[in-house]
């Protein structure tokens, strides 16, 4: 419980001017991580609370220095370029492992700067990323860490054979649903504990 980083967040936030939902939009990442934020039962990373400070226009240090030693909860990124199809997974994600730090970019190199201070656990990447390919992007992050399993995610079932070849842990047919996400928990190619997993 981080009383002191949650008043903080929450009165800088109100003086700004966002709600919570206008927040998490600005950050990627669900409304109730905002709130979760703000109740003290789960404290961002150093990464997280920079970029809460860059969304809020307040100095780094405000935030960091209300903000303790972080907790033990998996870092799950998803990487999309289209934004009504970044939220809806980021909502899934969260139902589905609630416990877990989910973070959404539109850009890989958002994500790659990210994997490279934070460990990422998981990691659910589109293979069309604009002018960019989520193969390419899947690599870059198992360079940094070879125990981050990636999930792709994708409309077209012909690029299953190319995912294998990247070192990927699995493959999904978009939509994502809470389903098929806990299908891939059941079988990753580095297990992990994504606590309070919801049923």
């Amino acid at each position: 419980m981080n009383a002191l980083f949650a008043d903080t967040l929450r009165n800088v936030r109100i003086e700004r001017g966002f709600s919570q939902r206008e927040l998490a939009e600005l950050m990627y990442v669900t409304q109730p991580t905002v709130a979760r934020w703000e109740n003290g039962s789960r404290l961002p990373d150093a990464a997280m609370i920079s970029r809460l400070a860059e969304c809020l226009g307040v100095d780094v240090h405000t935030l960091l220095n209300a903000a303790a030693e972080g907790g033990d909860s998996p870092n799950i990124i998803m990487v999309e370029d289209r934004e009504v199809i970044l939220k809806g997974g980021l909502t899934v994600l969260e139902e589905v492992m609630p416990d877990a730090t989910v973070v959404g970019f539109e850009w890989p190199s958002d994500a790659l700067e990210y994997a490279k201070e934070n460990r990422v656990s998981l990691a659910f990447l589109d293979i069309e990323l604009g002018g960019e390919s989520g193969f390419d992007l899947c690599r870059a992050l198992l360079a940094i860490n070879a125990r981050t399993n990636v999930v792709f995610l994708t409309a077209y079932a012909d690029y299953a054979l190319d995912a294998w070849s990247t070192g990927a842990s699995g493959f999904m047919l978009k939509p994502i649903t809470p389903e098929g996400v806990r299908a891939q928990l059941a079988d990753l190619r580095h297990p992990f504990s994504p606590g309070g997993l919801a049923e």
